[in-house]
């Protein structure tokens, strides 16, 4: 099988690693299929203009029927990269209550939807299929100042193996990377100082999760792979 007319969707598409991703994807000539929650994203999003990546706005990643309407219209499934979330960093006497709900909601139940959905719209094209979830570095690595993400990022690792010996059976391997700090455009604007000659490129993590979301790979299942470059 090849990645030609093969279907995929790209969650948080429209972002700096999603973007690297779905150019990743197109490469091979997979169909990607991206959820937006506002238009704004797309302003900077350098795929608005391609056929082959369909992009629907309004799209809540934190409702359940919502979800499900997006995955429902999607045909038939070979791969689906969730890439969504968000970051918060703060010393838990900083936290409220209601900033680890909104990375709970953000990182684990975006990534906990979509992977639902995604199963069950792989199941029924039947021919196996991929999912490649998105922790983090502080999710594996204690790392204090950020209970609240490192938290929610460890429950999408936990989340990425259990749901890969759940559905290995049936051809479906899931696994994730966990990025650590990427050299992006806002992270050197936020770290003016900062030295990121060793710092991964989103392109060279988007290669690692194109490969894991293709048809190459057929054994590699239940990882959380650490992408940390020379860091």
């Amino acid at each position: 099988m090849t990645d030609t007319n093969l279907h995929a969707v790209v969650t948080g598409g429209t972002g700096f690693l999603g973007s690297a991703v779905v150019s990743a994807l197109r490469a091979r000539g997979t169909v990607c299929h991206v959820p937006v929650f506002a238009a704004a994203e797309l302003e900077r999003f350098p795929h608005r203009d391609d056929p082959d990546v369909r992009t629907v706005v309004g799209v809540d990643l934190s409702d359940p029927e919502q979800v499900d309407r997006f995955y429902a219209d999607v045909p038939p499934l070979w791969a689906s990269i969730h890439l969504a979330g968000g970051f918060f960093a703060a010393p838990i006497a900083d936290t409220a209550p209601a900033d680890l709900d909104r990375m709970w909601r953000m990182n684990a139940l975006t990534a906990y939807l979509c992977c639902r959905a995604a199963v069950a719209r792989i199941r029924a094209a039947g021919n196996g299929g991929r999912i490649v979830n998105v922790a983090a570095r502080p999710a594996l690595v204690p790392t204090g100042g950020m209970t609240a993400y490192a938290m929610t990022k460890a429950a999408v690792a936990n989340l990425t193996v259990s749901l890969a010996e759940e559905v290995a059976g049936e051809g479906i391997l899931v696994n994730a990377v966990a990025p650590s700090m990427m050299d992006t455009p806002a992270n050197r604007k936020a770290m003016p100082d900062h030295d990121f000659t060793h710092v991964p490129k989103v392109d060279e993590v988007a290669a690692t999760v194109a490969f894991l979301a293709s048809p190459e790979n057929r054994v590699v299942r239940g990882a959380v792979v650490p992408v940390y470059g020379r860091t």
